[in-house]
């Protein structure tokens, strides 16, 4: 993991006014790199996702993980960049994707940071990053501690009937693992109702039924003499402990 972010703009001026802001909204020192990747001639654009530390001790609950895009013009000596908060990594990944950051580079996280802890996790964050403009962002939370957990709410353009979502994301310093999960609701208000309350289990898409049922089917099958165990698949097969904060720093920060 690296404690050294350069953007390498010595020596260039910004080419606008927003270029000239977005650099002057944080302090390099403060961010703890967790994936980069650089391309074009000269390596002119990078493409950074960040951990910024100094968020902790700012106002409560602000999104931590910082998505940076620089565009360098060598000939012009001028920089354009582009930067955004989001709660989690994945949403920082889309937004880098999708202002042309190839996917496989930005997803590869350095240094010691939190694994997921199942294969529902794994496919959570892959449909938030491969999502484009799909969820419009209602609002989020990040807390340091305990109860350690980062959600963001969403509204999700695909989805007529639970048009709500819900990402929620809790770690566990024990195994040093994390879980994502996915609520879906038919208003705000009952999303932030839930949120407030913590009265039952997050409600999931009616798109995980299908999957859910395909996996009681194959456990029956495991279950009938003379035939082959399968794999395990869908998202109810894989259910973890809830605990802190995702993606976070080998020393327990929270990213």
């Amino acid at each position: 993991m690296s404690y050294a972010l350069d953007l390498r703009l010595d020596d260039l001026v910004a080419a606008d006014a927003d270029s000239r802001q977005a650099e002057q909204a944080f302090w390099p020192q403060d961010l703890t790199v967790l994936a980069e990747h650089h391309s074009g001639p000269d390596r002119a654009h990078s493409y950074v996702v960040a951990y910024d530390r100094s968020i902790t001790w700012g106002v409560p609950g602000q999104p931590q993980i910082a998505a940076i895009k620089v565009a360098r013009d060598l000939d012009q000596a001028t920089y354009t960049l582009e930067m955004a908060y989001h709660a989690t990594v994945p949403f920082a990944q889309n937004w880098l994707i999708e202002r042309w950051c190839p996917a496989e580079p930005i997803t590869a996280l350095d240094g010691d940071v939190m694994q997921p802890a199942d294969d529902l996790t794994i496919q959570v964050e892959q449909q938030i990053r491969d999502a484009g403009d799909r969820y419009e962002v209602l609002g989020s939370w990040t807390s340091d501690f305990a109860p350690c957990e980062t959600w963001a709410l969403t509204r999700d353009s695909d989805s007529e009937q639970a048009p709500i979502r819900l990402f929620l994301q809790e770690g566990d310093f024990d195994t040093h693992s994390y879980t994502v999960r996915e609520g879906a609701f038919p208003d705000e208000e009952r999303a932030r109702r839930w949120l407030d309350e913590r009265s039952g289990p997050l409600p999931q898409p009616s798109e995980y039924r299908g999957e859910a049922a395909g996996h009681r089917a194959r456990a029956a099958l495991r279950r009938s003499p003379g035939v082959a165990a399968l794999p395990k698949a869908g998202p109810d097969a894989h259910q973890a402990p809830s605990a802190g904060t995702a993606q976070q720093l080998g020393s327990g920060r929270s990213l």
